[in-house]
């Protein structure tokens, strides 16, 4: 499996494809929102001959979900989120334009992920983990063979996501990383929703909020 990430709008959101030799894929927190944006996406999936499969939602928070009616509109798939975000998901007609998204298009899900639940394209397979604390309906995609997981804004380089939105709440987010994600293998590669990349060993050590050692 491959991941390609994008940094998109005013937030600096990371967007992810995953996809395998078969050309099958799934885009992930589409963030795009500008035409600009929109066609960098589109090129990639143009250009590498992809063929796109699944939308997903890690969580439903605007700077995430601002490409979603685009992807849905241009690719004909449907769009995968945890059923506890759905207030979220519809509160960003209000939220939207507070932050200076003028024109935000609104779209609905289809499909609801549990925990547990196995995303497949092509040869490829994304476990669903139910990580909330950032946000109410929050979800990780792990494929715990390859060590890769896709977790949102749960957990970031050396932080945490932020707990004072709506449905946010610190021992919840703190829970859902120690007792979920830091049951992966160390050398588990994660993909944050803003900045760089990090592995599950060393946010155990190295994270201030979370870390061995840490009382929290």
């Amino acid at each position: 499996m491959t991941i390609k990430h994008f940094v998109f709008n005013a937030f600096s959101e990371n967007t992810f494809v995953a996809y395998d030799h078969t050309g099958e894929c799934v885009i992930i927190d589409p963030g795009c929102f500008d035409s600009e944006e929109k066609s960098t996406l589109k090129m990639f999936i143009s250009d590498n001959h992809l063929k796109v499969k699944k939308l997903l939602n890690t969580h439903c928070h605007i700077d995430h979900v601002l490409g979603n009616h685009f992807v849905k509109q241009t690719y004909g798939v449907q769009l995968h989120i945890h059923r506890a975000d759905i207030p979220t998901l519809k509160a960003n007609e209000i939220v939207a334009p507070l932050y200076g998204f003028q024109g935000y298009e609104p779209t609905t899900a289809e499909l609801f992920l549990e925990e547990g639940d196995e995303v497949r394209f092509g040869e490829s397979v994304l476990k669903v983990l139910f990580v909330p604390g950032h946000a109410p309906g929050h979800v990780a995609f792990v494929n715990a063979e390859e060590k890769i997981c896709i977790c949102g804004d749960v957990l970031f380089y050396q932080s945490i996501g932020r707990t004072d939105l709506p449905g946010g709440d610190y021992a919840t987010l703190i829970s859902s990383i120690k007792d979920k994600l830091f049951t992966l293998a160390d050398d588990t590669k994660v993909f944050c929703g803003h900045g760089q990349a990090t592995s599950i060993g060393f946010e155990k050590q190295y994270n201030p909020y979370c870390g061995s050692g840490i009382s929290i």
